[in-house]
């Protein structure tokens, strides 16, 4: 009878528990978040598993057989062509990314720390290149950079150059540039956000302790903008490797990245197998280069300190 008693009041109490969970903070947090969750789930989470399943797949013109097979894999990665695109997708992505990061600290930082009243002002001119489309700022340093552009002319005016291969500026370089330009202000936001988080006191500090100005920055800002640096740094190496229009317009034969061959395998030559498992190899590989990147970084700046 004890054990019935303590049963029968066991049961009153774990509802009472479950019914406070149910009107608790928590469980009105994740009611309020589940439905975002689910939707960015559906529209992020399955194209991924769709490309991922088509990867083992394989495609002859329009018919798709759905036997599994590796050979896709196998291509993707140990066929020197496409090892040639993906490592110099990584390599450009890795130099713009850094390049990008190099050329934004300075700007952001002096918005940070000398722009006074006129921040709003800076950060406004900051976006005035994003009132154009990324496909007409391309084309602009096409006309610079392109095969036929202002600079590769003069070249092969002077006789200098006479083929796109001997171009001097009409291969991975102008890929660098060009992507660099585009993304650089993609970088200067986030860093400067990291950056009006650093509290002023603690430089004072550091100041009055003796440090000078470039120990100071070292010991103290960097660290402390570090978040910033990395989120700029995810922010244009992820999308660089996947872009396909730059080296089309600029890069010539040698600024070719794994995009092409995938936009490629998806369109002319109807192999979307093939074109997934790239897909999936280069996804795979810009995480661990993202991972090295960070981790590199927050190395160099424990270092510096």
């Amino acid at each position: 009878m004890a054990a019935a008693a303590e049963g029968v009041s066991a049961g009153p109490a774990s509802r009472a528990r479950t019914g406070s969970f149910l009107q608790s903070e928590e469980a009105k947090g994740y009611t309020l978040i589940s439905a975002p969750f689910l939707y960015a789930l559906a529209m992020l989470g399955l194209p991924v598993v769709v490309v991922i399943a088509h990867s083992f797949w394989t495609q002859t013109y329009l018919t798709v057989d759905r036997t599994f097979t590796l050979e896709n894999y196998r291509q993707a990665i140990f066929e020197p062509i496409y090892q040639d695109l993906l490592f110099r997708s990584l390599w450009i992505s890795l130099t713009v990314s850094v390049l990008t990061v190099a050329l934004a600290y300075p700007v952001a930082y002096f918005i940070s720390f000398h722009g006074g009243r006129h921040k709003n002002i800076w950060l406004f001119v900051i976006t005035v290149p994003f009132w154009t489309s990324y496909l007409l700022r391309v084309m602009a340093w096409k006309v610079v950079l392109g095969y036929n552009g202002v600079i590769n002319s003069a070249l092969m005016g002077l006789g200098i150059t006479t083929e796109p291969s001997d171009a001097f500026l009409y291969n991975s370089t102008a890929v660098l540039i060009t992507l660099t330009h585009a993304w650089v202000a993609f970088a200067i936001l986030p860093i400067f956000v990291s950056l009006e988080k650093v509290d002023r006191t603690l430089i004072e500090a550091a100041t009055d302790l003796g440090d000078g100005p470039m120990r100071s920055f070292l010991r103290v800002t960097l660290p402390l903008s570090l978040p910033g640096v990395i989120a700029a740094l995810l922010i244009v190496m992820i999308p660089t490797v996947g872009d396909y229009v730059t080296p089309k317009m600029v890069g010539g034969t040698d600024g070719v990245m794994i995009a092409n061959a995938i936009q490629a395998q998806f369109g002319r030559a109807m192999n979307k197998p093939l074109g997934a498992a790239l897909s999936v190899t280069t996804m795979i590989a810009v995480c661990l280069m993202a991972g090295g990147a960070v981790l590199a970084l927050r190395a160099a700046v424990r270092a510096l300190r």
